[in-house]
């Protein structure tokens, strides 16, 4: 049996490790260690890259993975599910309700000519998302400086082909659009990995002084016209709706009229032809007849008549018919 060493101070008995042991523990905690250092979690708007020794081997999603440690397998993480963006002529400091934007000069990314010669200043953004991680690592150094130098070329080609009343105003929609566009094909010629989602022009201005202050007054002249237009056409559907209910209303006034007029033409002719069939049995009875009633029409009115002879020597007896005359019964 081992002798066991007593300390007479302590009362303490201390047995001897054996290397073995020792051995043991320490290859356990190196595997353990190791283990743990495999292990590696990949966010929900990311995916990793994993290259073995220094070839890439796979892409993985989010959640807990596992890679060959003691630098065997390395992981590059790639935020594929975020929109990035890229601003051009201006910086914000900080984003948010009330941005704060650099007062740094950056004029020699917005300052273009124009296709009829004149300078413009133009500051724009680009937004894109990440979709081939290992293109995005591997295909192209500088990848920022790339995105950022094809932007600044695609946005001075598209304002340089256009005049500068065009980039401000009707050609603007089309910019951005041409632009993204054209943003994509380069970087699909070299392989980046990624999708362009936006180009989107913020401010269009033209050079401070003269000429910028004559655009302000184009532009108000513009406003101006287009708020009197405005006007005008409301000014249009207000009364036009009421003048063709007006003239509906006439026609029909008038269709109506008409309509009275021809039954009543109707009735007389119908009520002439009759008498004309009674004429013809009976001239004379006929004629008295007509006579009669037309004396009865014309002192059946209730205005006053007086009947006086030609020479205008007296009133004749018969002004008083049916009436008391001087007193006289």
């Amino acid at each position: 049996m081992p002798e066991r060493d007593v300390s007479p101070e302590k009362g303490k008995i201390n047995l001897p490790m054996k290397p073995k042991f020792i051995w043991t523990i320490l290859i356990v905690v190196i595997a353990a260690f190791s283990i743990m250092s495999g292990v590696y979690v990949v966010d929900q708007t990311e995916e990793a890259v994993v290259l073995t020794l220094g070839h890439y081997t796979r892409t993985t999603g989010a959640g807990l993975q596992y890679k060959i440690p003691l630098g065997i397998e390395r992981v590059y993480k790639v935020p594929t599910k975020v929109i990035q963006t890229m601003q051009f002529g201006f910086r914000t400091d900080a984003a948010g309700a009330n941005s704060v934007y650099s007062q740094k000069d950056y004029s020699n990314e917005s300052l273009m000519l124009t296709g009829d010669l004149n300078i413009v200043d133009v500051s724009w953004i680009i937004q894109y998302r990440i979709v081939d991680p290992e293109a995005w690592l591997f295909n192209v150094n500088n990848k920022e400086k790339t995105i950022r130098d094809v932007s600044q070329s695609v946005v001075n080609q598209l304002v340089g082909d256009r005049a500068i009343l065009n980039v401000i105003g009707a050609e603007r929609t089309n910019i951005e659009d041409q632009s993204a566009l054209m943003l994509q094909e380069i970087m699909d010629d070299y392989g980046m990995g990624i999708q362009v989602t936006t180009v989107k022009l913020q401010n269009i201005v033209p050079p401070v002084g003269e000429v910028q202050d004559a655009f302000e007054d184009v532009n108000k002249a513009i406003q101006d016209m287009n708020r009197l237009i405005n006007e005008g056409k409301e000014a249009y559907n207000k009364e036009i709706p009421k003048a063709t209910g007006q003239a509906q209303q006439l026609i029909q006034i008038a269709e109506g009229y008409a309509t009275e007029r021809v039954n009543e033409a109707t009735g007389d002719t119908a009520r002439f032809a009759a008498v004309l069939t009674e004429y013809e049995k009976n001239p004379s009875i006929t004629r008295d007849r007509l006579y009669y009633e037309m004396i009865e029409e014309v002192f059946g009115l209730g205005t006053p008549v007086d009947i006086v002879d030609k020479n205008l020597k007296n009133f004749v007896p018969f002004k008083a018919v049916g009436g008391v005359t001087g007193g006289e019964q």
